[in-house]
């Protein structure tokens, strides 16, 4: 599976090439700290002054890097597929490779990051039904009789059956 990217993630993404290799992996140390602990403009901003371009370019370039590993993570994209969706970035082999080394290494922790960061949704572990049923009896029509039940459906356990006859056995 091929990671697509955007035309703007590939234009922040164009400004790893014009750094040098430990810049892209300090870039790459930043992107994880991004995941873990939000946004920090003074860390863009150090890193602007000392490559003297705007601290807008850095955001940028963190935020590509950031949203190319977490994506690759999610999807699990296997080391061939990774960098096949890299190479149509037209980066060098050496960068593709460092990139790649970057994904690898931090795949497992990406995807702890982002279960811990997923949203958790209400499931019901019990659910009650209340069926209320009214029988009248063929002898006095004017008098019904109340049929009270309750259907209890537990949720936190599913059972498969192979074959249903099974079922009034299980039961």
């Amino acid at each position: 599976m091929l990671l697509e990217l955007s035309e703007e993630h590939r234009e922040h993404l164009s400004f790893l090439p014009k750094v040098d290799y430990a810049v892209v992996a300090e870039f790459g140390r930043i992107a994880l700290e991004f995941l873990r602990k939000g946004s920090n403009p003074k860390v863009y901003e150090g890193a602007a002054r000392k490559l003297n371009v705007s601290s807008n370019t850095v955001q940028h370039g963190v935020e590509g890097l950031t949203y190319l590993l977490t994506e690759s993570s999610k999807l699990m994209i296997s080391e061939l597929d990774f960098q096949d969706s890299v190479l149509v970035l037209g980066f060098t082999e050496d960068l593709n490779k460092l990139l790649l080394q970057l994904y690898l290494d931090n795949r497992k922790e990406i995807r702890t990051i982002l279960s811990e960061l997923a949203p958790v949704f209400p499931s019901y572990h019990n659910l009650e039904w209340r069926l209320d049923v009214q029988v009248t009896l063929p002898l006095r029509p004017s008098s019904p009789a109340s049929v009270n039940t309750i259907l209890k459906l537990a949720l936190t356990h599913l059972i498969l059956f192979k074959n249903f006859s099974n079922y009034e056995k299980v039961l």
